[in-house]
This record gives C-alpha cells, structure tokens and sequence, in this order.
C-alpha cells in the first residue's frame, strides 16, 4: 500500500528527515513513535505532499504508483487522507458545508457518520473555530470518513483530547480502518502517538522509532511503548525487544 524508499526532506537548509525507508502493506496499520521536534509530523505531510519542506532524494509509492512529486489533491484523489495533530480554524467555513461538499466529492453519506462521532452540534459553527481539542480531532475525523482513504495518516490523534474523546476517536479510526469487513482490516494507516492510548482501540502491527530525522528502530509497537515508558527513546537503542534499522 505504501513504499517509503530512501526519503530525506529538507525545509530551508536544513535537514529533517534523512533516509527514511518504510513499507506499509495492504490491510497493515504502522505506528510512529518520536521525541517532538524529531521529524514525525514532517514524514506525514511529505508522504500527503503538504507544506514547503523539499524532497531531496527518495521517492512515495502508493499502490504501486510514484507518487512524490504530485499535489496534494492529486493524492487525496488516489485515496491517501490525512488527519492534522493541529488543524486551522476556518470561521467563514461551517463544517455543515464542508461535509457537504466532500460527502458530493466522493459520493458519501455523511450524517450518519456525524451522528456516530457526535458531531451534530458543531455542523453550523465556523471550522475549528473554538473548538475544544475533542471537538478539533471529532470534525478532523469526520471529513477522513467522508473522503474514506484507503491510506489513512494521523497525527497524534489522542493530543488535546480528553479520556472520554479519545474513546470516540479511537473507535472511529478503528471503524474506518475496518471499513466494512470486520474480520478483514480494508485499509491501511500510519499513525503517530506520543500517549499510547490509541493502541487501545487500534491494533497496529509494527512500530518505528524516529529520532533526530531517522528510523532508528522498529518492532511491536506494544513492546517498543513499554521501553519508552520505562527507558525513554534513547532506551530503545540499547533493548533487545526491538529491531534496529
């Protein structure tokens, strides 16, 4: 589903993310672990082909096509989505319209789907205009399940969200991830986390370690959280529960 090869980003001069190799097959849902500043949310966005950083070497093959220098709407359209760990307000936006406009882009039903996320109250207010961060990350949801991806990419999906959000937000991605197959997983996912809590509802079936721009390691996502917890990332380094890369 998704083939990271030799990906290394820069922004300005200097250089985020160097020789970034991955591989997502289909059904497989990655988890990226990472001390902030590491480069996490930077591999997102060039894998969606959003902001200013420059690829400098590498390449982004979804479903066998090369996909590194397409636009964004170019990829969206091919069926990568991505949730924001931090998305722009929009006040002149109602999120009633946008769910509208993208359930008519890819032939959605979509109030059904408002209803499930609990949603229905925010659909005649500006975009992420006040909202709280379970309301931010509910509406964020929302227009993923609308565009339903078959490559879902999320960022942080437990920041700013309280306990109770988090399981509203934990089962929703784990009902998109499902698609409508339950005992077969339809789609694929690489997700970022710093709590953990989102393994709770997701059964993700690898882990990687991202430090200072590069993959350092990888191996069960349980395994690797449970280092962190105890060690913290530098831990990882130096256990044997994990693969280095």
């Amino acid at each position: 589903m998704l083939e990271v090869e030799g990906l290394t980003v820069k922004a300005g001069d200097r250089i985020i993310l160097e020789d970034i190799s991955l591989t997502i097959a289909p059904g497989e849902v990655h988890i990226l672990l990472g001390p902030n500043g590491s480069g996490k949310s930077t591999l997102l966005r060039a894998i969606m082909g959003m902001g200013d950083q420059e690829i400098v070497s590498g390449k982004i093959v979804y479903n066998g096509e090369d996909i590194t220098r397409l636009s964004v709407d170019e990829r969206a359209r091919l069926g990568v989505g991505i949730a924001l760990q931090h998305s722009p307000a929009l006040p002149e936006v109602r999120l009633r319209d946008l769910a509208g406009l993208l359930a008519e882009r890819y032939n959605t039903s979509w109030r059904s789907l408002a209803q499930a996320l609990n949603c229905d109250y925010l659909l005649d207010r500006g975009l992420n205009e006040n909202f709280s961060g379970g309301e931010s990350k509910r509406a964020e949801l929302l227009q993923l399940m609308i565009q339903n991806p078959r490559l879902l990419l999320v960022d942080e999906p437990e920041s700013g969200v309280d306990l109770e959000n988090i399981a509203v937000v934990g089962e929703a991605l784990n009902r998109l991830l499902k698609g409508e197959r339950i005992k077969e997983r339809a789609k694929s996912g690489l997700i970022i986390t710093h709590t953990g809590y989102i393994l709770n509802y997701v059964n993700a079936d690898r882990g990687y370690v991202l430090i200072n721009g590069r993959l350092v390691c990888e191996g069960n996502p349980r395994d690797l959280f449970e280092v962190i917890n105890k060690r913290g990332f530098e831990g990882c380094l130096e256990c044997a529960t994990c693969k280095r890369i």
